[in-house]
């Protein structure tokens, strides 16, 4: 058996995916502060920790279904350790098992610590993140990912930093989500061909490359006008306006994908990357936002 390093372990987690699970629970502890809830900054970091976990966990699993359905293959892009023969499947079930196990946990300790609630918030984005690949296959990707990386992470932060859930959050669920969800939409318009050759049913084979490639545009784009939606209706600060220094890139991402005509696949293979890039951008700038509305 050969022999892996940290950092080959760590590279099969996929850790350049980690912004679309870390962003929900940062941008919610910035909101709370900014209203000036108390909040538990333990906590805080408990909670972004285990639920980096849980979706490096989610990656392997996700991993090793897309290895046995043939969805990944030689000539398919993205994850390529078990197709090559880096890693094996037994090998990226322990790893999953074992992050698993951490997280579940970690998860306990704080529902004891905080409260049940907790608790079915927990189950559910567990049981999501275990059925994600079987769901994925026919479809339902895209709204697992809404709720495993958006709606649930949000509610669950405010629960655990404050005592109680704060569903006024969940405005901002909206962009986060969707720029999120992007990630996944990325991948799957370029995989089509080779997602139909594994029988495998995703979002983007149901309604076509070329409205895939415009609704990824929208899920990029969307999140900025959402923004001005919230700011207009003094729902949310004025501040909030920094995330539109993203916008640049959300633009050139939403162009890459829309040439994919002229430049085929090849022009946008490491799009899922570089909207989690866009994702972490977005975020840090909502974040810098809210900091700004608390002091001033």
């Amino acid at each position: 058996m050969k022999k892996h390093s940290l950092k080959d372990w760590i590279l099969a987690t996929r850790p350049w995916s980690f912004p679309a699970s870390a962003m929900p629970v940062m941008v919610t502890v910035a909101w709370l502060w900014s209203r000036s809830f108390e909040v538990s900054w333990g906590f805080a970091l408990w909670a972004l920790v285990n639920i980096i976990i849980v979706h490096a966990a989610g990656n392997v699993w996700s991993d090793i279904a897309d290895f046995k359905s043939g969805v990944d293959a030689k000539d398919t892009f993205g994850v390529r350790l078990l197709v090559d023969g880096q890693f094996t499947p037994s090998e990226f079930r322990r790893l999953s098992l074992t992050l698993n196990v951490i997280a579940i946990i970690g998860g306990l300790l704080l529902v004891w610590l905080t409260g049940p609630t907790l608790l079915y918030i927990g189950i559910a984005g567990i049981l999501l993140s275990l059925f994600y690949p079987h769901l994925k296959y026919i479809a339902l990707g895209d709204l697992v990912i809404i709720f495993c990386y958006s709606l649930l992470p949000m509610a669950g932060t405010s629960f655990i930093v404050s005592g109680e859930v704060h569903w006024e959050v969940l405005w901002l669920a909206v962009p986060v989500g969707l720029i999120t969800v992007a990630i996944l939409h990325a991948n799957n318009v370029r995989d089509i061909e080779t997602d139909h050759r594994a029988h495998i049913h995703t979002f983007p084979m149901l309604t076509g490359r070329r409205f895939g490639t415009w609704l990824y545009a929208f899920e990029v784009i969307f999140p900025f006008l959402w923004l001005v939606g919230l700011m207009v209706a003094q729902v949310e600060p004025w501040w909030l306006g920094t995330a539109f220094l993203a916008m640049p890139v959300a633009i050139k991402n939403a162009r890459t994908i829309l040439a994919y005509e002229r430049g085929g696949k090849a022009s946008y293979a490491n799009l899922d990357e570089l909207t989690a890039k866009l994702q972490l951008m977005f975020s840090f700038l909502l974040i810098l936002g809210l900091v700004l509305a608390h002091f001033l």
